[in-house]
């Protein structure tokens, strides 16, 4: 059985009590959203549930919303690659800040890049990611106020691989993870407890990476086939 999508281990009472009651539609509960953000931010929790009430409050209430607490929602839905949660978040941005050439518009400016960063992790494309998020002075900006970033998303990237693969080149490993040398072991053998041996990094096997044999058997009666060879030779009205 999937956990529930408004599911948050780490969710205070008093938040569960707003996203439970007509509060949530109150816009003085904006302010208690947003330090409830900053703690997620500091924290390393994440609640997405909480924060998409939030957005649907910016929505209602445009008036009251802070471009800053708007990227770092984006910025820890990244974080959770490669759901959905990223572009859950976009469809309740306000339609200035979609726009393609963001021109002067700095929340705009913002979300491009993150969106960026979005399609680099949900294609695998991981090198290109990190070097994205080092070269360009404004990702730092971005991500400043979301503790852990970089270690969050090298753990999502490491659950992806751990899915699809049973053995990666270590070079290559070490490139998507943007690790090396000793951190590049702590991670790999503490954090993830894969094995290493001389160049290749062994992945144990588990219920996504394990290779299985697939039967598939078509189970069509004649009459089907009858059917669908009389319908052929139809002509339309």
């Amino acid at each position: 059985m999937g956990v529930p999508f408004d599911y948050a281990p780490e969710r205070p009472e008093h938040i569960d009590a707003i996203l439970n009651g007509l509060d949530r539609y109150n816009p003085e509960t904006t302010t208690v959203f947003q330090d409830y953000v900053a703690q997620q931010c500091e924290s390393q929790t994440y609640d997405c549930y909480a924060n998409l009430a939030l957005l649907k409050l910016y929505q209602f209430n445009p008036h009251l919303t802070r471009d800053e607490t708007t990227t770092n929602i984006l910025v820890k839905a990244l974080t959770v690659f490669p759901g959905p949660d990223f572009s859950l978040c976009l469809s309740l941005l306000p339609p200035h800040s979609l726009k393609p050439n963001p021109a002067a518009d700095s929340l705009a400016e913002a979300v491009q890049k993150l969106a960026a960063l979005d399609s680099l992790l949900n294609n695998a494309q991981y090198d290109q990611f990190w070097s994205s998020l080092d070269g360009d002075d404004l990702y730092a900006d971005l991500i400043a106020d979301v503790q852990g970033f970089e270690d969050l998303t090298r753990v999502r990237m490491a659950v992806v691989i751990s899915q699809s693969m049973q053995s990666v080149d270590k070079t290559l490993l070490g490139a998507w993870l943007n690790v090396k040398d000793e951190s590049f072991d702590h991670f790999v053998k503490e954090v993830c407890g894969w094995t290493v041996e001389g160049e290749t990094v062994t992945i144990p096997l588990n219920k996504e990476n394990e290779a299985r044999g697939t039967v598939v058997r078509e189970n069509v009666k004649f009459d089907q086939f009858s059917r669908m060879i009389k319908r052929a030779y139809e002509q339309p009205a």
